[in-house]
């Protein structure tokens, strides 16, 4: 079996050649490679190539930036996206696209279902919904809309890896505690998606992040408290919650986007975002910039 991964300087297109099964060749490419808005470009790449399965990790992903830089995130987040869709559509190839918790409005008191209508309220958000709407106009069966949220990893820039550096530098810190939603091991994101690329009943759209609950003031004690026990830390410092309205940036964000993950658990047993978080440190001290 044959993989083509796109985004290959991503957190989830590094944790996806770490956790490549053995059974399948896979190639990740990045933008110094192609030019995935060249749609002929993209055509002649993957027509020599024949993937049996495509994963899109390439994402705009500056949710403030976005704000002031629309045009570029429709660019990468929607009008590439589309021709990815066209193009696996055109040869039958499986088609993984990650998408966010961003396309909803966080105005639910209940996790966010598959199904649930979509409603972005910032331009990243639109522009991840608009290529989502690209993949699902094909309708052939053979492509899937991954949705996760709060991604982290050993591997490039994250939220774990921007507190450490914080709390390491800070006497005290103040984080946000009104957004709830649930971090994302990429690696275990990684190892779910290898298992869709070979899933015979592939569904449309998945949730996938790990388990439980948590506020991003939540996750930064964690962080602190794991990494002080792992030696990372050599003290502890004041964490104070403080609200969104408190803390003002160009993106407005969801208060809550929490993702129904059930249907996802039948493929793949998440963890409980504690455990993942303490599993990444490993890796996670090997790699700190």
């Amino acid at each position: 079996m044959k993989a083509l991964i796109i985004g290959k300087n991503g957190q989830v297109a590094w944790e996806l050649i770490q956790t490549c099964p053995s059974h399948i060749n896979a190639m990740a490419i990045g933008s110094a490679e192609i030019n995935i808005n060249d749609i002929k470009v993209l055509e002649d790449f993957i027509s020599d190539y024949r993937p049996n399965v495509v994963i899109n990790a390439a994402a705009y992903t500056s949710v403030d930036e976005a704000e002031s830089n629309a045009e570029l995130a429709f660019y990468i987040n929607s009008q590439a996206v589309n021709n990815i869709a066209y193009v696996c559509d055109k040869f039958d190839i499986r088609l993984l696209h990650i998408s966010t918790d961003f396309v909803f409005n966080g105005k639910s008191n209940k996790p966010y279902t598959v199904d649930a209508e979509t409603n972005p309220i910032n331009v990243y958000g639109h522009s991840k919904l608009a290529g989502e709407q690209a993949i699902t106009k094909y309708q052939n069966g053979n492509s899937a809309i991954i949705r996760t949220s709060w991604v982290y990893s050993s591997h490039g820039a994250n939220f774990v890896k921007s507190m450490l550096k914080l709390m390491a530098e800070k006497e005290s810190l103040s984080v946000v505690s009104d957004q709830i939603g649930c971090p994302t091991y990429a690696r275990d994101l990684a190892e779910f998606l290898w298992l869709l690329a070979n899933n015979d009943d592939l569904k449309p759209i998945y949730h996938w992040h790990d388990l439980g609950v948590a506020s991003w003031y939540d996750f930064a004690k964690e962080i602190q408290n794991i990494a002080f026990d792992n030696g990372l830390l050599n003290k502890i410092i004041p964490i104070s919650p403080i609200s969104s309205v408190s803390y003002p940036t160009p993106a407005v964000r969801p208060s809550f986007s929490l993702l129904n993950v059930s249907s996802s658990q039948s493929i793949l047993q998440g963890r409980y975002w504690k455990d993942a978080l303490k599993s990444s440190f490993t890796l996670i001290q090997n790699n700190i910039n």
